[in-house]
């Protein structure tokens, strides 16, 4: 959401008992005061968010600025890869106090916290005040959310623990449940639900508004989670890239020799036949799939490639194989989206260009590998990778590895995809899919 965020304000509810639950997905694993939910500030106030040490905080502070509760858990939650759901279950009636306030993650209680106060019997919160507003991805103007969001309920007057919101599956994984049977009471609301609409499925009404910028839809879900850029797996040298849009715009701003940047994907694999797509925007950009157990990302020439398992192309035209450069096809454009399709099974690689694949290439050749860039090693276990060279400043691309964007921009019209598994600008090659845990699983 970066600076976007959704507000609404209340009207007069339980000011004792409530449950906020959520499914989130951070994106930036160094982010300070990561908001999901909170009012406009000031005092009297409540929030929930991440803080600067990744841990998750959870509060409410009076009107003379003394706290109502506040807990603070042992727990790092930084996987920028990770679906967690969040439940908050508030009854400050109860009579033993760590049970007026409880906290969920994953369907777990979390009972370990470097910090625990809990609020006295019977005190008053002002999320039920009437005309206090409700902020989502936001707190007191300061604190704004970076990443994803689905499946956003409030209870108002009714303190439910995780199950009502999740349940196991056949394997043992924590999943959503779409339609819960809860009593959402006068402020409840159920938005987020199955895109970014922010109008309320709870039967209330309560719909919210979206300021200070736009809502993105994506397919990444709990369910089916992604591939994007890794922040926590990337090689720095001189100046630091910068993620953005869910981890799926790079930006490397760095300039000059000793300026080299590289970072892989949350996802990989040792088979399979896979494709994604990057939309190229400016200055030299390298782009492809490594060895895992590669090293440095790049020699002191300022390039990633030129090393043993790594297989790709950069915005030149020039294309790598197993650490072997070489020219390969004309140049790109500004704003040109460039398809990667790699054949782990027949180990081969191909490009495309705005939909035509390089060389007269043919995805679909199998092990006579029509038209590929190159052979790829076997045996090895492959992620996606992007890095730039040593010249040039701000290198930048948005990738869709699926979730049918390129920044905050929707495919323009969005082609064929026989696995069902994604959406991308162009025409998935038959055989070939995203880069998904559903992937994975196919």
């Amino acid at each position: 959401m970066a600076s976007t965020y959704l507000e609404r304000t209340v009207s007069a509810g339980n000011q004792q008992i409530f449950t906020y639950s959520t499914w989130v997905k951070f994106s930036n694993p160094s982010a300070t005061d990561n908001a999901l939910f909170g009012d406009d500030g000031g005092y009297p106030n409540f929030f929930v968010n991440k803080n600067s040490t990744q841990q998750l905080r959870i509060g409410a502070t009076a009107s003379d600025t003394s706290t109502i509760y506040e807990l603070i858990t042992t727990q790092v939650f930084r996987d920028p890869s990770a679906w967690y759901h969040i439940v908050l279950a508030v009854d400050t009636t109860q009579a033993t106090s760590s049970d007026r306030v409880k906290l969920y993650v994953n369907g777990e209680q979390v009972t370990s916290f470097s910090t625990e106060t809990y609020p006295s019997q019977n005190a008053n919160i002002c999320i039920g005040a009437s005309g206090n507003a409700f902020r989502i991805g936001q707190f007191s103007g300061v604190w704004f959310f970076e990443g994803s969001m689905s499946h956003v309920h409030f209870i108002d007057g009714t303190a439910y623990d995780a199950s009502a919101f999740g349940e196991y599956d056949a394997n043992g994984v924590w999943k959503a449940k779409t339609s819960p049977s809860v009593t959402y009471g006068t402020n409840g609301f159920f938005i987020l639900k199955d895109s970014a609409s922010v109008t309320d499925q709870s039967g209330n009404g309560n719909n919210f508004t979206v300021a200070g910028g736009t809502l993105t839809d994506t397919l990444d879900c709990s369910a089916n989670v992604f591939a994007t850029w890794n922040p926590l797996d990337k090689s720095i040298s001189g100046t630091a890239p910068t993620f953005s849009n869910g981890n799926l715009t790079w930006t490397s701003s760095g300039a000059g020799v000793g300026n080299n940047n590289a970072v892989r994907g949350t996802l990989g694999a040792s088979s399979g036949k896979w494709y994604w797509e990057a939309k190229w925007v400016q200055n030299v950009t390298l782009w492809g799939m490594q060895d895992a157990d590669a090293g440095d990302r790049w020699n002191s020439n300022g390039y990633w490639f030129p090393q043993t398992g790594s297989y790709g192309v950069d915005s030149s035209g020039t294309k790598t194989v197993n650490g072997t450069t070489s020219a390969s096809f004309s140049a790109l454009s500004a704003n040109d989206i460039v398809g990667f399709a790699f054949d782990l099974d027949n180990s081969k690689f191909y490009v495309s260009v705005n939909g035509t694949f390089v060389n007269s290439g043919d995805p679909t050749s199998g092990a006579t590998g029509t038209g590929s860039l190159g052979d790829i090693i076997t045996g090895k276990f492959y992620v996606p990778i992007v890095g730039n060279g040593d010249y040039g400043s701000s290198s930048i691309s948005h990738f869709n590895f699926g979730n049918g964007y390129f920044g905050t921009t929707a495919v323009a019209s969005a082609g064929t995809n026989a696995s069902g598994n994604g959406i991308f600008e162009y025409d998935v090659p038959t055989g070939y899919t995203a880069f998904s845990t559903k992937g994975l699983n196919l």
